[in-house]
């Protein structure tokens, strides 16, 4: 617990932290207020008018912002999972701990526990952000926001939010593991932004394959269709995934994977200074 509290801490006061979801929460913020804005221009026709108020239309608007901040967001987790665990190399935290006597394996699985922690706090700021945000731009657009308080949806965010949590970490334990093999902060985010856009264009070619990748089964994981794509979904091309509850269990087995070969290498690594 005390190891616990002091990653917390630690992940707190970092600049990364305020960086990454501060970012996310921005980019979104001004992509609904910019809809909300725009909808009425002239010249628009009426398709392109309902598509975009469809971002800004309560209920709708809720799946529209959780699409998004999971999307950016496995992105985003990546290169902090990277960095956080690239520090702990770069600038000796890690070796200091172990001087203390800490253990190496629970000391790098606590320091994760933090991460997902934070992450999971930081994707809910952003999601509250957003609706205010999509409120503000529904204002802008003239459009009514009596769906607001729609009784179905609100009943299935929850669990919306506990399995894209879940998919955040996992993508987030992927960055955790790359830049601790790499003992390197920009390796190990180079390499996690390298996967994450390498996975997506593979699956044009091989996607029998990279459906079953770790990026992937985390978009399906929260996804009731059988496509990967849509508003901050990951990009235009259609990629076939898996079943979502299938997604899920894939999801877990990554996650555990990835945080199993940290501590393994953590373990192991010779630790010089």
């Amino acid at each position: 617990m005390r190891l616990f509290s002091s990653g917390l801490r630690k992940l707190v006061r970092r600049l990364a932290t305020w960086l990454t979801f501060g970012l996310l929460a921005a980019l979104l913020v001004l992509i609904l207020i910019a809809v909300g804005a725009t909808a009425n221009r002239a010249g628009a026709t009426t398709e392109q008018r309902a598509a975009a108020l469809t971002l800004v239309t309560f209920p709708a608007a809720y799946g529209s912002i959780l699409s998004f901040i999971l999307g950016l967001g496995g992105l985003f987790a990546v290169i902090y999972g990277a960095a956080v665990a690239g520090s702990e190399w770069t600038w000796g935290t890690l070796k200091n701990a172990v001087a203390r006597g800490e253990s190496r394996r629970r000391y790098t699985l606590l320091s994760f526990a933090a991460i997902a922690v934070v992450i999971g706090v930081g994707l809910l700021l952003a999601f509250l952000i957003g609706v205010v945000a999509a409120i503000v731009g529904a204002n802008l657009a003239g459009v009514p926001t009596t769906g607001l308080n729609d009784g179905a949806t609100l009943g299935r965010l929850p669990e919306q939010f506990a399995r894209g949590w879940l998919a955040i970490i996992e993508e987030g334990a992927l960055g955790f593991a790359i830049a601790t093999l790499a003992r390197s902060q920009l390796a190990g985010i180079g390499a996690g932004i390298g996967l994450y856009f390498g996975e997506m264009f593979a699956g044009i070619f091989l996607p029998d394959i990279v459906k079953y990748l770790p990026f992937n089964v985390a978009t399906a994981s929260v996804s009731t269709g059988a496509a990967r794509g849509g508003f901050g979904g990951g990009g235009g091309a259609q990629i076939a995934s898996v079943d979502a509850n299938f997604a899920l269990v894939l999801v877990v087995v990554w996650l555990i994977g990835s945080l199993l070969v940290a501590a393994a290498f953590t373990e192991r690594a010779e630790i010089s200074g």
